[in-house]
C-alpha cells in the first residue's frame, strides 16, 4: 500500500483573504495559525481537527489517508 500525501497546503485567512503555502506536521494536528497578513488567531471549524482541514487546499495528512486525526 503506497499511498502519497501531500504535506503542503494553502492556508487561506477567512478575514482578510491573504493566502500562504505551509508545511503541514505529518505527526500533530495544527490547532492554531496566525495570519500572515491580518494576524487573526486562526482556529478550527466545529467538526475539523485541524486548521487545515478548516481553511487549507488540502486536508491534513492524517486525514488524507483516512486515519483520522489526533486520535
Amino acid at each position: 500500500m503506497n499511498e502519497t500525501v501531500e504535506r503542503h497546503s494553502v492556508i487561506t485567512c477567512p478575514q482578510c483573504g491573504t493566502a500562504r503555502r505551509e508545511e503541514m506536521p505529518t505527526d500533530a494536528c495544527q490547532f492554531f495559525y496566525e495570519c500572515t497578513g491580518c494576524g487573526t488567531l486562526l482556529k478550527p471549524r466545529s467538526g475539523d481537527c485541524c486548521v487545515y482541514c478548516s481553511y487549507g487546499s488540502v486536508k491534513c495528512p492524517p486525514q488524507q489517508v483516512d486515519q483520522g486525526c489526533c486520535s
